[in-house]
């Protein structure tokens, strides 16, 4: 059983499993469409990087078997990370040694499937390490928990992503991507030092039997607890405002006559402001804790997202566009921890990994859908009151938490 407090340990462990997911993310998502465009690649190639990460959406058909087998000498959560991160490595390896000219020429088919590969593997692993995350934290620290989640999966993408296009030209093709192999066989360590099988006994009696209707028993099972259904809409809607409005945060500067490389600035330093605003989440929430933290970081969060609309209103002004940017990404960080958190509680023993996925799954399709819409949205009634419908959006799903909340009022999270 997970202790009352907060070790060191734990923060080293969690912190480096979640940058270590963070890399390959911010290498396929942020370096990649750029190099390959560099490289002479097409539009619609480099389009199709957005379906390779399709096993983050479908890993929730599988998360239940994360859950249930275990490895005899590993440990439950380990057998799995490990096998999947060196995969990770060894794809990024090979990548790293092939010249970049055959990757994106002759060889571009076989590097999609890499990056597939590398997805697959990645989004499986998250299944285990958030199972992992909700059986170490205790529930008061759930918060500053997943501040280690949030920040150091943005950290990582920072460094796979920003930094690695900075240092490209410089250091060249092997090195640059070396450097994220590198830094995956460091996050490595912690995992493999940990003394799982002594720390948390896996206790078979509690998972659901194997069988054919796993997937169908350990859902079912999930929603039909009582509340469940006034929960899962506060997941679903909670950052509903945020994923109207932030797509459209970036064609607005640039419409307001932003460079690529001002913005490329703007979104590090903010992206830095974010991992700020989770570490500040998680230590208010483990004072708040859940339904408060929610409630005031969400306002928060709708806050930041409505400001964008004096941007559109008083022009690109930097001072102007850096102080919401900073504002917005801090709460976009406190509400996001708050979150996780919060589902973290709603996790069944023996079951945390596939009931942590469902909940992260729903909240980023439905995001998505919404997200798909913004566009038309800023087209239909301009960019002022795109942003503050958004901001109207996160405010009316407040509601939702704390009717989402009440069957929950003796949880141990709350």
């Amino acid at each position: 059983m997970p202790s009352t407090f907060l070790s060191n340990g734990t923060v080293v462990l969690l912190a480096t499993l979640y940058c270590a997911q963070g890399l390959p993310s911010g290498l396929i998502a942020h370096a990649l469409p750029v190099l390959m465009r560099q490289h002479g690649v097409d539009l619609a190639t480099i389009g199709l990087l957005k379906l390779l990460a399709l096993p983050w959406v479908l890993k929730v058909l599988w998360a239940p078997w994360i859950d249930r087998i275990a490895s005899p000498r590993f440990g439950h959560h380990r057998g799995w990370i490990l096998p999947l991160q060196f995969t990770v490595l060894a794809i990024v390896l090979a990548v790293a040694l092939l010249p970049p000219d055959a990757l994106f020429g002759a060889y571009l088919p076989a590097l999609l499937g890499l990056l597939l590969c590398v997805n697959l593997a990645a989004a499986t692993q998250d299944v285990a390490t958030d199972g992992l995350a909700v059986r170490l934290l205790p529930p008061r620290w759930r918060g500053l928990g997943n501040s280690l989640q949030v920040g150091g999966y943005k950290a990582g993408m920072i460094v796979s992503g920003s930094l690695l296009l900075l240092v490209i030209e410089s250091w060249g093709w092997r090195n640059a991507i070396g450097m994220i192999a590198a830094l995956l066989a460091l996050m490595t360590v912690p995992v493999l030092l940990f003394p799982e099988k002594q720390r948390l006994p896996f206790e078979p009696a509690r998972a659901e039997p194997a069988g054919p209707l796993l997937l169908w028993r350990h859902y079912r099972g999930f929603l039909a607890r009582p509340g469940l259904g006034g929960w899962m809409l506060v997941v679903l809607t909670f950052k509903l405002g945020d994923a109207l409005g932030s797509p459209m945060i970036k064609p607005l500067l640039v419409d307001h006559g932003w460079t690529p490389g001002a913005l490329g600035q703007l979104t590090l330093i903010s992206s830095i402001a974010g991992i700020g605003g989770a570490v500040l989440g998680g230590l208010a929430y483990a004072r708040l804790r859940a339904l408060r933290s929610l409630i005031l970081f969400g306002l928060l969060q709708a806050a930041g997202i409505a400001a964008w609309a004096w941007v559109a209103q008083a022009g690109g002004d930097a001072g102007i566009v850096y102080g919401i940017a900073l504002f917005e990404q801090i709460a976009d960080g406190m509400s996001t921890v708050a979150l996780f958190a919060a589902m973290m509680d709603r996790c069944r023993p023996e079951h945390e990994g596939a009931d942590f996925t469902i909940q992260a799954c729903a909240q980023v399709v439905l995001a998505g859908v919404i997200g798909s819409l913004s566009g038309l949205s800023a087209k239909l009634f301009g960019y002022g009151p795109h942003f503050l419908l958004a901001g109207v959006l996160g405010v009316l799903a407040l509601g939702l938490v704390v009717r989402g909340f009440r069957p929950f009022a003796q949880g141990a999270g709350n």
